[in-house]
């Protein structure tokens, strides 16, 4: 899928998930997901479902911070096999889960850092700005990003779930990329074969544009008015 129905469908997946996790606690980590923690890792998976095409040079996150995020898409290239191969597996996810879990049990600051950067990724992927003034759109970005990050920042969110919310949006990209016509090496390095190869659509064909990015779009509209409290959250008149 292209990169604006791979941020979309990290935001519905997190939020799908949220009424689940809600309260609940996994791998030692408690999820108390009040609406701050909802848009955080809305966004966070909405970012993190597009680290697994850091191995493609012309992908949305490979271009998202300039000739840092080249740097590293060279080297994701290199160490992963190409496009479409280590970088989609499970193997992957795993590890990109636990390198930001351990970031998390570092350093607090390190975490804000990285998720300034998620986000920046996600309103990337989901088009903020003008792709006809490259200039205007990053500072817009960069200026929506900064403010969203320290909204969340003030308003006493944790990040105690990063690790498995990075890991749960990389599975999402995979669930996307089955659903298209390439497929993916799930079970790489120990098997290259590709899970939904030769049986979904055309990425970036009429079924994404006209059905999956809609139905996305839509469904975060709906989870929006089930999951937020919105008589709490709105000015009384």
């Amino acid at each position: 899928m292209m990169g604006h129905a791979h941020a979309l469908s990290g935001i519905v997946g997190w939020m799908a998930v949220v009424p689940f996790l809600d309260g609940q606690e996994f791998l030692g980590i408690r999820f108390d997901l009040g609406p701050g923690e909802i848009v955080a890792g809305s966004l966070v998976c909405a970012g993190s479902a597009l680290i697994p095409d850091l191995d493609a040079k012309s992908s949305t996150i490979t271009n998202t911070y300039g000739a840092f995020t080249r740097a590293l898409s060279s080297m994701f290239n290199g160490m992963f096999g190409g496009h479409r191969n280590g970088t989609h597996s499970l193997l992957f996810a795993g590890l990109m889960g636990a390198l930001t879990q351990a970031l998390a049990l570092w350093s607090e600051m390190a975490v804000q850092i990285f998720v300034f950067l998620l986000l920046g990724i996600a309103f990337n992927g989901l088009g903020l700005g003008s792709d006809k003034n490259s200039i205007a759109s990053s500072v817009i970005n960069a200026m929506a990003t900064g403010a969203v990050t320290l909204a969340l920042f003030t308003a006493g969110v944790g990040y105690t779930w990063i690790g498995l919310a990075v890991a749960f949006g990389c599975l999402l990209h995979f669930a996307g990329d089955m659903a298209t016509e390439l497929g993916v090496p799930l079970l790489w390095p120990v098997s290259k074969y590709r899970v939904g190869q030769n049986i979904g659509f055309t990425t970036d064909g009429k079924v994404e544009r006209n059905v999956v990015t809609p139905a996305l779009t839509i469904a975060i509209v709906l989870l929006s008015f089930y999951l937020f409290p919105w008589p709490e959250l709105l000015p009384k008149a």
